[in-house]
């Protein structure tokens, strides 16, 4: 790129932080270090036009875990670390609201709930009999008992009589967190510099070398927050996921409010500005999804109008007015990774899908490794 002197010396010289992802985890990260050091030129690289992952696009849950995504934890972790990643989301989920403000991010405590299909009868028997045994070990994050049953007051169709409710999630404006948090970067003298993909991260002893589809640089420490495309950049243990989402048109008296999950959470929809917005289907085609290409395909895209048509709004007439999709960072283990990569490098990826609900910790925790 042919910069003038005013542009290299304003934007690209002397950088003590490059952060790459503008993202829930980048932006907060970006914001700890200003509080650190105060006077740090700090640079915030994104791919995207927009942040171009997961942060403005998911649904805008603010939930820690469904009772069957609990249980399921519980198979292949301990007590011990479950309990560590719910306190670990409940957390994140506090530090996010005093951020920012529950009124900007439009903070709504509807409520989540989990519905079992009428196939799914022996999953909702076990989670049935499992509530009083994960309400005495979550008892120690929530003071209160977190799930209790109650009736289909949404009139769904073919699943089973109850639903089991988490008194303590919510839902909020994913636009607007993300348009709060930027303005707050900003506001704070960080730069963002959009259309920029990073390509490579070598280094010296000394600092960091970063090329980009645009120019090279070097900067002094960078901190990794690419989450879902983290592979791109040489870091182990994340694989991407692709989440899709569709959103109907407004629906006139739509009387379903609360954040929703279904079949062990591959599936969740919820209401906003009169309409549904309801995603999920990668358990149909694992490998499929496991892409850092955004998109939607026909099999994913026909069971979510399916289960629209035939569980959530039956007898109601619904139109989709747009589908989009998203790319989460996953792996063998639903602990994030916040780590020193090496001498000038360091990451805060893996968010496991709970982006909003750890994003906010992680940011916090890498800055802290610095």
């Amino acid at each position: 790129m042919d910069f003038s002197y005013w542009e290299y010396k304003t934007w690209i010289s002397n950088v003590d932080f490059t952060i790459i992802g503008s993202g829930i985890v980048g932006l907060t990260s970006a914001l700890c270090l200003r509080e650190k050091f105060p006077k740090a030129k700090i640079l915030v690289l994104e791919r995207g036009i927009l942040p171009n992952g997961a942060s403005t696009k998911n649904a805008g849950f603010a939930c820690f875990g469904s009772l069957s995504e609990i249980l399921d934890d519980l198979n292949t972790h301990s007590e011990e670390e479950v309990l560590q990643l719910v306190q670990k989301r409940y957390q994140g989920l506090k530090l996010l609201r005093k951020n920012l403000g529950d009124s900007i991010i439009d903070y709504t405590p509807n409520g989540g709930y989990e519905l079992f299909t009428a196939s799914d009868y022996n999953l909702y028997e076990t989670c049935l009999s499992k509530i009083e045994d994960i309400n005495a070990l979550l008892k120690p994050i929530f003071n209160n008992n977190v799930f209790h049953k109650k009736s289909n007051v949404f009139n769904f169709k073919n699943i089973q009589s109850q639903y089991i409710v988490n008194q303590f999630e919510g839902q909020i404006d994913t636009g607007k967190m993300m348009e709060a948090l930027l303005h707050k970067v900003q506001s704070s003298g960080i730069k963002i510099l959009n259309n920029c993909t990073v390509e490579a991260v070598t280094e010296t002893n000394s600092f960091a070398e970063i090329k980009t589809n645009h120019f090279t640089f070097s900067s002094n420490k960078v901190l990794i927050a690419t989450n879902g495309f983290a592979s791109q950049l040489g870091l182990k243990g994340v694989k991407p996921a692709r989440a899709q989402v569709l959103i109907t048109k407004p629906i006139v008296d739509l009387h379903i409010k609360g954040t929703f999950h279904l079949d062990k959470g591959y599936y969740y929809f919820r209401n906003i500005d009169n309409r549904i917005l309801f995603g999920g289907g990668r358990n149909l085609d694992f490998a499929a999804e496991e892409t850092t290409k955004l998109g939607q395909t026909e099999l994913v895209q026909q069971k979510l109008e399916d289960i629209l048509q035939h569980v959530i709004l039956p007898n109601i007439d619904f139109e989709i007015d747009h589908r989009w999709s998203g790319i989460m960072g996953v792996g063998n283990q639903k602990k994030s990774i916040v780590k020193q990569v090496s001498n000038n490098v360091f990451c805060g990826v893996r968010l496991g899908g709970m982006g909003i609900a750890i994003g906010s910790l992680v940011g916090t925790e890498l800055a802290d490794l610095l």
